[in-house]
């Protein structure tokens, strides 16, 4: 008997499945949510930057309605009853009697109607302007302060002079002194007419202190004698001295309107107080006075 020798053919087949068969696909649905929610918080943003405070307030309004009914009677429900002794929208036809009283005063009202806060603010509001005033004045100062160091440094007639020269602010205002220095004088021995390099440094002070405002004083300062000793005669020279500087000055365009006070000190204010017979003892002072700032009607 023979025996077949062919075997059976057997066709496998093998049936793939979606690469994403293992979740089915559910991430496009989380995505969709999200997609969504990004374009909700984008437009919320976009309407908080356009609407009005008086839009923002009615959609608040809207979603948190604050009309709810206080009574115990039933004229929030649906028929509205009535109910004893209360105000109803059925009521029995008897009314409470509301006495309404007036509010009283806040704790921080005076007596003249005006709150104590209100009161606060328009004296904060004063302050916070005279230190504006104030401010504007210290730079003003400082301003010309610089511009007469530069005239000083730019003009070669002023160089050599520059160390007679002395800039600083007080409590008063920006005083500029003009000083001796040994061998260059600016007046003659007890003389009231000042030198040409008395005329050059008072020129370049004209022109700061008519860069400001500010009123004026000059006063003379003179120094003591080799011994030390005070002589009566200063007081007056020290007062010629500086009344002759206020002449200089007006001749170089200084107002007298601006002059507030001429005087002499003799040596009674040295510079140097160790050594009041030093020669830079010997100067003129002249201050542009702080103002007070003038505020506006209403405070």
């Amino acid at each position: 008997m023979a025996v077949n020798s062919e075997q059976p053919i057997i066709i496998k087949k093998i049936k793939k499945g979606g690469g994403h068969g293992h979740h089915g696909g559910a991430w496009k649905v989380a995505y969709a949510d999200f997609v969504t929610a990004m374009m909700a918080f984008f437009l919320l943003m976009w309407l908080l930057n356009t609407t009005s405070p008086e839009q923002k307030q009615g959609i608040a309004d809207y979603f948190a309605p604050a009309s709810i009914s206080s009574t115990t009677s039933g004229s929030g429900g649906i028929l509205g009853g009535t109910s004893l002794g209360d105000d109803g929208a059925k009521a029995d036809g008897k009314m409470s009697v509301i006495q309404q009283m007036a509010p009283e005063a806040p704790d921080n009202v005076s007596k003249d109607g005006q709150s104590s806060t209100s009161a606060n603010l328009d004296s904060a509001s004063e302050q916070a302007l005279r230190d504006a005033l104030a401010k504007k004045e210290q730079d003003a100062f400082a301003s010309a302060a610089q511009s007469l160091r530069q005239s000083l440094q730019d003009m070669p007639e002023l160089a050599e002079l520059s160390k007679q020269i002395l800039i600083d602010q007080t409590p008063e205002g920006l005083r500029i002194q003009l000083v001796d220095q040994e061998g260059r004088a600016m007046f003659q021995e007890n003389s009231k007419v000042p030198n040409d390099r008395a005329k050059v440094l008072l020129r370049a002070v004209a022109k700061v202190i008519n860069q400001l405002p500010n009123r004026v004083t000059i006063s003379g300062h003179t120094s003591a004698n080799a011994y030390g000793k005070k002589q009566d005669g200063d007081w007056a020279l020290s007062a010629e001295r500086a009344d002759a500087s206020r002449q200089v000055l007006r001749g170089f365009g200084v107002s007298d309107d601006r002059v507030y006070q001429v005087s002499g000190k003799a040596n009674s204010e040295p510079l140097y107080a160790d050594d009041p017979t030093l020669a830079g003892n010997r100067r003129i002072s002249i201050v542009l006075l702080r103002e007070k700032p003038v505020l506006p009607d209403g405070l």
